[in-house]
Parts: C-alpha cells; structure tokens; sequence
C-alpha cells in the first residue's frame, strides 16, 4: 500500500490562563492508501486534534503532518488551502452543508471551486449521488431530507473531488442507530470497491466495529494500533 498521510513526532498544545494543554502529545502513525480507520478514544482525547491538524484546520505546535510527500505545516495559507481543496475531504458530524444549495449543488461547490468543466462536473455529482444513495433527490434542500440524507450529501461533496483521504469527525454522531449503520454500509462499500480511504475520528461503537483499524487515543498520545484480521 502507499503512505497517504504520516505523522511525526506531532504536538499540539494549547494555552489555558497559566495552564498548558496538551491536545496531542507526540503521535508519530501514519495512514496507507485504502485505509479504513478509526481515531478512537474518549472526549477531550485528542482525536478530534489530531484530525483537524491532518486535514489543515489547525496548525502544529512541533512535529509534521506529511501529505503524500508534502510537509503541511511548512506550507503558507494559500497553498495549505489548495490542498484541503483538491487532496481531502471533510464529513463532519454537524454536515456542514450550505442551507440554500440544493444536495446537487452541495456535492458540486468543491469542484466548482476547482474550476471543473460544468459538463464534466454534472456527470460526476449525479453519478456521485447515485452512488451514495440520492438519485432523484438532487434537488432537495437540506431542509427537505433527514439527517441520514444530509450526511449522504455530505459524503458526496467529500468524495466527489476524488480526493487522497476522506476525514470524518463524528459522522454518525447526529442520526439514530439504523441510520449509522446504513452510512456505514455507503462507506464501507465506498472504501471497497473505490478505494476510498478513509480516517475516521469516533468514540461510536458501531463505527469501531466497523473499522479495519482502530487506533486508541488517551491523552494526547496513540495508546494502541491494531489492524483487525481479514
């Protein structure tokens, strides 16, 4: 497998009056193509941290996050926003999706930004929808779908760019327990027959039972790394 995303010696800290905390406290891993893991760990862990500083949404105190071959922390806003763009996407637990953009145009915003061919981009989003389950509800807005409808639209926006890794913080955390485990079965499927590698961040048992690989945060640091047998 090829190396997507690899930690080194990684430390986020924060200041809180006199106090330092330590969000993540020298995690060095690293993430392979076709993945399907999960960051798992307690509130306040650190796995949320450690996402936000794969995906570019924070910055490092020390250490480096490499993205396929390129060191995030060494690059300026401009290009660090480049790469959010076209090499990740992002499921986050609250969906995140623009409230007067129909599900086509959600699943559409990023590649618009990319500058896609109109033609080239329809193809892609309805074929995308298609695939997640939304075919015929494209021009829904998310006020007219459920929550597991919204977090369908939200993969698809996150898949859609083709991107190197999907980060998924907490994606199951807002629908009930049969609605989980139908998303999962959407990602599952995705990472399978796509290859569509996937990081989740999770204390959600469904997705740990899920998951080909579970690394255990406590306080700051990788506690465990275990790859389940095929």
């Amino acid at each position: 497998m090829n190396r997507i995303v690899e930690l080194r010696e990684l430390h986020k800290h924060y200041q809180q009056g006199d106090l330092e905390v330590k969000a993540v406290d020298n995690v060095s891993l690293t993430i392979e193509k076709g993945d399907f893991a999960a960051l798992c760990g307690p509130s306040g862990s650190g796995k949320t941290s450690i996402l936000n500083l794969i995906g570019g949404l924070d910055t490092v105190t020390s250490g480096q996050v490499i993205l396929e071959g390129t060191d995030l922390s060494a690059l300026d806003n401009g290009r660090l926003a480049e790469v959010r763009k076209n090499r990740i996407g992002f499921v986050f637990q609250s969906y995140n999706l623009i409230p007067v953009m129909t599900a086509y145009e959600n699943a559409a915003f990023v590649l618009d930004l990319q500058g896609v061919d109109r033609v080239v981009s329809r193809d892609r989003v309805m074929k995308t929808l298609s695939d997640v389950g939304l075919a015929g509800l494209e021009n829904r807005r998310p006020d007219q779908m459920s929550g597991g409808q919204q977090q369908r639209v939200a993969i698809a926006r996150a898949i859609v760019t083709q991107p190197a890794i999907v980060l998924a913080d907490e994606p199951t955390a807002n629908v009930d327990s049969k609605t989980a485990e139908s998303l999962l079965d959407l990602m599952e499927t995705l990472n399978r027959e796509q290859g569509v590698t996937f990081l989740f961040s999770t204390h959600d048992q469904h997705v740990m039972d899920r998951a080909k690989r579970i690394i255990h945060i406590l306080d700051g640091q990788v506690e465990s790394d275990e790859l389940k047998p095929i």
